[in-house]
């Protein structure tokens, strides 16, 4: 044999060598983080050829499900960074090496925060919010921001001017609801571990529950909303979008804390808790009481829901739960009348102020200016610019601590709860299946986490509660009382774990 011949042999070994380990088989589906740092710990893979797996998947899959707005391109750089740090080390952070899918309305230094919009569609943060750094530091790898609904405007479906319309996994000529359906959609399809998504009045529990997602609307406090592109800022959640309750569990427990940018987490105060897992009990929907809210859930309830609902009541007293069915909140339906107050305008202008800092970009009639591509936005923007404000912004606008109506809301609901001694009320997260993108306004309808939970400040959990026909996801919404992110993590798992609903799309 030549030499020349045998050097391009040990040099084409050599690069096939090279490309094994650069694209290495991983299975990504379903993994959850105790079972990435378990590989990790067997050097079964790096994160860095992890995050190689999921870009792989991303860009294989994701032109069907236009859920990706941009993908980081630093994510493999910082995962070998990691990688060399676990090696010195020998220690594993919270969440080290693990991939996140972030909102496309939450700032991340480096990569664009558009909202959606073509008025942000140039605006790279100067800093992360303060929760992506709280991620961050615990060894999240930001993957990619994902599309969403245009400024967060529809819980029907997820349309950007910047990046169109997301399709539902699992059937895709259905909406993954709005407005995190693009975080929903890819961490469902799993092309991350992790998301992150933000809930006004729908938008983590909507999209988790069309997508068999869990997603956590935690206390309004206990997380900060800082370096999110509002809404309305006095109902503005954060939370994680995950496939299950123990990874949702683990991200909660590193988001939670009080942030000096934001007041609202000084409630927090002496309330929040540092060790979340010690709730991960399979057992834990043995001796709970659980409300049935059929207030709720009897309202224009699609049959299939309707069904899907009265199992999932069985499965829980199957599984120890003492079912009490039906409660009744008195004036409910007057209570809940003229929550939603229309301050995204002022909210929107002050994030414009801290954040963008442009003489062009500072009023919602500059964001009219630039323009946008869908009329749904176009008609909210147009309805906000001509929105009055109440005199009293404080007690008719406030936060669930101060405004009264929302205070009377809230207490009226836990003096119920109080009364029969519940840790929880139940209904499906949405009476209806997930709407047709082409009929997707006139087939809304049933979307329950709109109702109570944004405006008393409770926390509300979703979890798959099954399928219905079309391959359509559903959830099952448990409400708790102030601060009962424990007892709603108990619930949540143990009726995962007895139930195990959860299954991932065929892509």
């Amino acid at each position: 044999m030549k030499k020349s011949s045998l050097v391009l042999i040990l040099v084409w070994v050599f690069l096939s060598c090279a490309s094994e380990k650069a694209s290495k088989d991983i299975l990504v589906d379903e993994l959850t983080i105790t079972q990435i740092h378990e590989a990790f710990q067997k050097e079964d893979y790096t994160a860095e050829e992890l995050v190689q797996a999921y870009l792989d998947r991303i860009r294989g899959l994701d032109s069907a499900l236009n859920s990706i707005s941009v993908i980081n391109p630093e994510a493999l750089e910082i995962a070998k960074k990691l990688d060399e740090e676990y090696q010195k080390t020998g220690k594993l952070r919270p969440l080290h090496g693990i991939p996140l899918i972030v909102k496309d309305n939450i700032n991340t230094k480096g990569l664009p925060t558009t909202a959606g919009a073509l008025a942000l569609a140039d605006f790279y943060p100067e800093e992360d919010a303060f929760i992506i750094q709280k991620l961050t530091d615990a060894g999240a790898i930001i993957l990619a921001k994902s599309n969403m609904a245009e400024w967060a405007f529809s819980p029907m479906h997820s349309e950007s001017s910047t990046d169109g319309t997301t399709r539902n996994p699992y059937n895709l000529d259905h909406v993954p609801a709005g407005s995190s359906g693009g975080t929903g959609a890819a961490v469902a399809a799993n092309f991350g571990t992790l998301g992150l998504g933000t809930d006004t009045g729908n938008s983590i529990r909507g999209p988790s529950s069309h997508n068999a997602l869990v997603g956590f609307r935690t206390t309004l406090g206990l997380v900060s909303r800082e370096g999110i592109v509002p809404l309305f800022l006095r109902n503005d959640v954060v939370g994680p979008m995950c496939r299950t309750v123990e990874d949702a569990t683990k991200v909660l427990e590193v988001i939670a804390g009080i942030d000096p940018k934001d007041p609202l987490t000084d409630y927090s105060r002496g309330k929040s808790e540092t060790d979340y897992q010690q709730y991960l009990q399979p057992d834990g929907l043995n001796g709970a009481r659980i409300g049935v809210f059929r207030t709720l859930s009897e309202n224009e309830t699609d049959p299939e829901i309707s069904t899907l609902f009265n199992q999932a009541l069985k499965d829980m007293e199957r599984l120890g739960a003492v079912i009490v069915d039906s409660v009744e909140v008195e004036n409910f339906d007057s209570l809940r009348r003229n929550q939603w107050c229309p301050v995204f305008k002022v909210d929107v202008e002050k994030f414009l102020a801290d954040y963008v800092k442009r003489d062009t970009m500072r009023t919602i009639a500059d964001i009219i200016r630039v323009g946008t591509k869908s009329d749904y936005a176009r008609n909210g923007l147009e309805s906000f610019r001509e929105s009055q404000l109440p005199e009293n912004m404080n007690q008719d606008c406030g936060d669930p601590f101060t405004d009264l109506k929302r205070i009377a809301f809230r207490e009226a609901i836990e003096k119920v709860m109080d009364s029969l001694d519940l840790d929880a009320l139940v209904y499906p997260s949405w009476n209806s299946k997930p709407a047709r993108i082409e009929r997707f306004q006139e087939e809304y309808k049933g979307d329950n986490s709109q109702i109570i939970s944004p405006h008393t400040g409770q926390p509300a959990f979703t979890v798959p509660m099954g399928f219905t026909s079309g391959n359509l996801p559903a959830g099952l919404q448990f409400l708790g009382k102030m601060w009962s992110e424990p007892v709603l993590i108990k619930l949540t798992y143990g009726y995962e774990q007895g139930t195990k609903h959860r299954k991932p799309p065929v892509l």
